[in-house]
């Protein structure tokens, strides 16, 4: 073969070598991570969505407070109030973001072998708050309002160790025990579920009845929580 031809010849090689590699590069099916989800700017993801919920039982706890101060001053309060707020942590707590973490976090936990005291702990809360917010949701519960308060100040003693120990123990491990790719399904999953439960923007429809029963205590203002100090 003459010198001129073999150039040639190696010259369309490897052209023709380098169009299959870009082709082969340009596959979906062998990217980087491609046929995966990958986690999009504004997206929830689970530990967040968990995180904002735990934002409504802490209104929910306002709620409870100003409750607690009317009963042990002797003053009228709303009955439809305590059970309309005691029905959203049936609903949107327990029966939903309690079960989503009984369902798909707590085992994720266990299975890992990590947090297992406290998970076992969160568990436990779990059934005990129940039990108060059944007592709450009966007609015994305005029939003794010592008995009344008592059971409101153990709930939110309780849930505000609760919810703050997972928002800054749990949630930020769960990365450690879920792939990546699970990591980011279960967001979309959660977000399906409240769908399911509640409608299209749940979330915001559940936070409109909560601002619904501040406005009927009187403590919407956020204003008000500002404690008077001298500079």
């Amino acid at each position: 073969m003459k010198i001129l031809d073999y150039l040639e010849t190696r010259r369309s090689f490897l052209i023709s070598g380098s169009l299959i590699g870009l082709a082969a590069l340009s596959s979906p099916l062998l990217l980087p991570g491609c046929g995966e989800k990958e986690e999009k700017a504004g997206e929830v993801t689970a530990p967040e969505d968990l995180m904002r919920e735990h934002g409504v039982l802490r209104r929910i706890f306002l709620i409870f407070d100003d409750l607690v101060v009317r009963l042990k001053q002797e003053q009228e309060f709303p009955p439809a109030v305590l059970t309309e707020a005691a029905t959203l942590i049936r609903r949107f707590i327990e029966d939903y973001h309690e079960k989503l973490e009984e369902d798909y976090v707590f085992p994720r936990f266990e299975k890992a072998g990590k947090l297992v005291d406290l998970v076992e702990t969160l568990r436990r809360q779990h059934h005990a708050g129940r039990t108060i917010t059944d007592f709450l949701l009966s007609p015994a519960a305005t029939a003794d309002r010592q008995k009344l308060a008592a059971s409101l100040q153990a709930f939110t003693r309780m849930y505000r160790p609760h919810a703050a120990r997972e928002d800054t123990v749990l949630f930020p491990a769960f990365r450690s025990v879920v792939s990546p790719q699970e990591f980011l399904e279960l967001g979309d999953k959660f977000e399906d579920q409240e769908e399911a439960r509640f409608g299209k923007g749940g979330y915001e429809k559940i936070v409109v009845q909560v601002a619904g029963l501040e406005q009927a205590l009187g403590i919407e203002d956020l204003a008000r929580f500002t404690p008077q100090v001298q500079v």
